[in-house]
């Protein structure tokens, strides 16, 4: 690791005739207007939390489209202890987004349950994670796809499910352009991007969720698996009525990471234009504060320390819930938690700091179901 390329101007005035050069020292400087400071007085933590939720929901890019038909039921089959059915949401014109529900039995327009909404990770499916074989034609179920049945665990602990792909994957998907990159990238020049149609989407479901009868709108919770888990924050910061969040992936700060490996490129629907200069993802879980938070696969565990002080800050420490990779679980296992981020590091180097066990990076049940089920008051077993 002593041989690491890193950016150098090699100039008295320390500037870049290299363009990634000039950007690199661009990101490792910047200073995000509305980061989390732990130094913050306890009376101004409510006026940061309304400006965050203020400038993300502006960089969501959120549509204001005319009237659209409300969703409809396709179908509705039953299952050992809940039923299965299929809805079509309309969101904006133009547009279907299907997604399943999943509903336990006994739970009726006299009886309501919690309720949480599902999110796979990339382009893994809604069917997979009811536990539902996959739709024909499609994809072969991705890894870990008996531990990732996220849908399928919490309805048998007796929450109402809502499970919905991820754009242009599995059954939003298009054999004439069957990548994100073509989806994003026109997104984003006609002033659109591929997390903001995700969020906008997933909010038109969560609005309808609320009226059905069924649902107890204050036990509502939002649970997301890798990029799942993006959408799944936004929502919470977005929606302040959400009871709870299950960030299923690990945290880091992605402007520090971007910066320790050297702007190394990542898939383009990852990318919110303008969002790190304002703020970071740990510090929208950070503004999630005083509501219930599980963070199931760790981090880098100073950036898990700022989420921490904001909980801290609001005296609701006990509210947020960490759990590391079993290779990262005690401190002893975690070398590198007091170490400063070096610059030229690999993918796999990165991790290493990051405390992140990749090939077991998968939907963490056996924390997470307990979990939401003891914060929404779910009793079934």
């Amino acid at each position: 690791m002593s041989d690491r390329p890193v950016f150098r101007s090699g100039r008295e005035d320390g500037r870049f005739v290299s363009t990634a050069g000039f950007v690199h020292a661009f990101l490792k400087h910047m200073q995000p207007k509305l980061a989390f400071d732990p130094a913050m007085k306890r009376e101004e933590f409510a006026g940061w939390q309304d400006a965050v939720r203020e400038e993300l929901r502006e960089l969501m890019l959120l549509p204001q489209p005319p009237d659209q038909p409300a969703p409809k039921q396709l179908w509705t089959e039953a299952r050992d202890g809940y039923r299965l059915e299929k809805w079509e949401a309309y969101p904006e014109p133009f547009s279907v987004v299907p997604y399943l529900m999943l509903i336990p039995d006994g739970v009726d327009d006299g009886a309501s349950a919690p309720a949480v909404l599902c999110f796979p990770g990339s382009a893994s499916s809604k069917e997979s994670r009811a536990g539902e074989p996959e739709l024909p034609d499609m994809p072969p179920p991705r890894p870990h796809w008996e531990e990732n049945r996220m849908a399928l665990f919490y309805v048998q602990r007796g929450m109402v499910v809502v499970a919905v792909d991820n754009p242009g994957t599995r059954e939003t998907g298009s054999s004439i352009r069957p990548e994100r990159h073509e989806i994003s990238q026109y997104s984003i020049w006609a002033g659109r991007h591929y997390e903001g149609i995700s969020v906008f989407h997933k909010l038109c479901i969560l609005d309808w969720l609320k009226t059905r009868p069924y649902v107890d709108t204050e036990r509502i919770a939002t649970c997301g698996h890798s990029l799942g888990a993006k959408p799944a924050l936004v929502l919470s910061v977005l929606d302040p009525s959400i009871r709870a969040t299950v960030w299923n992936d690990f945290v880091s700060l992605w402007r520090e990471r971007a910066v320790a490996e050297n702007l190394l490129r990542i898939a383009i629907h990852q990318y919110v234009p303008g969002i790190l200069a304002w703020f970071d993802y740990p510090d929208l879980l950070a503004s999630l504060a005083p509501r219930p938070l599980l963070i199931t696969e760790g981090g880098r565990t100073r950036d898990i320390e700022r989420i921490r002080e904001a909980y801290r800050l609001v005296g609701a420490e006990d509210q947020i819930t960490v759990t590391y990779y079993p290779k990262y679980a005690t401190p002893d296992k975690r070398p590198y938690d007091d170490a400063d981020l070096p610059e030229g590091l690999s993918m796999e180097e990165y991790f290493l700091y990051a405390n992140v066990d990749a090939p077991e990076h998968s939907f963490k049940g056996k924390v997470a179901v307990p979990w939401l089920a003891d914060v929404l008051g779910s009793g079934a077993s």
